[in-house]
């Protein structure tokens, strides 16, 4: 599933309430440096090293800010401006202006709106994305396993591109601001499992979020239809379990 606007929404969403989501990417490809293997928008046709034509500030802004002028008229309140859609949104070069310009259009029309960013974290690398995730309300970032390889099954990141101990020295950095998001999955891609949830899996993830000492952690299953079949939707019931093991360190867990 594809966004195919640059403003989209709103939509309710059942962590964030009423969301206006904000695209700063293709509205015909995904276009993300992760290729996950639950990801609903489907396998990357195009890599983000690939130069592509992207939708500027200005643009980006001018969209925003009319469909703010209609919600408006129409008394519709917003919950959250969410920062979502086809891929990594910080792969964005004007990522850190875009945030800036949406701030204000926020402050000027929906002040109780909070501003979301949906990130998988990887350019909190560069100086410019980490301030910028640092001024928003909810910086949302994902931390789907706590070892290397696991975190390279899932997420079928370039490990040449993407080092997973700079991301998850960086993620420590960020610290409690952050709200991590993690999605619990069992199954298989190309012959390797896919097992986030494994006691081995899940303490050494715990282990990371320790060091983070989060806002909170988010923890979901699979909602939509993803790309790879052989996975499992964990039930509620187990999302919470694991939400318990989160609580007894003494951090907030969310089960989804």
């Amino acid at each position: 599933m594809l966004f195919e606007d640059i403003i989209f929404g709103p939509i309710k969403s059942r962590r964030l309430g009423t969301s206006l989501g904000v695209n700063v990417l293709p509205i015909e490809k995904k276009y993300c440096n992760f290729n996950c293997v639950y990801c609903e928008c489907g396998w990357n046709e195009i890599s983000s090293q690939e130069k592509v034509s992207l939708n500027n500030k200005q643009e980006i802004l001018k969209a925003l800010e009319e469909k703010l002028i209609c919600l408006e008229k129409e008394n519709i309140e917003l919950d959250s401006i969410t920062f979502a859609g086809n891929g990594e949104p910080t792969i964005h070069p004007e990522f850190k202006e875009i945030v800036e310009g949406v701030v204000a259009l926020r402050n000027k029309f929906c002040t109780k709106a909070k501003i979301t960013v949906l990130s998988n974290a990887t350019n909190l690398l560069k100086e410019n994305v980490f301030s910028a995730l640092q001024k928003v309300d909810n910086p949302i970032l994902k931390l789907d396993a706590g070892r290397e390889e696991m975190f390279y099954n899932i997420s079928k990141a370039d490990s040449h591109v993407i080092d997973f101990e700079k991301v998850k020295e960086r993620l420590i950095a960020f610290g409690e601001k952050a709200i991590i998001q993690t999605l619990l999955i069992r199954g298989e891609n190309e012959g390797k499992r896919i097992d986030n949830t494994s006691d081995e899996e899940f303490e050494a993830w715990l282990e990371i979020i320790k060091e983070i000492n989060p806002r909170y952690v988010m923890l979901y299953p699979i909602d939509r239809v993803t790309p790879e079949s052989k996975l499992e939707k964990l039930s509620k019931q187990e999302i919470e379990l694991f939400a318990e093991r989160v609580r007894a360190i003494g951090i907030e867990a969310k089960a989804y």
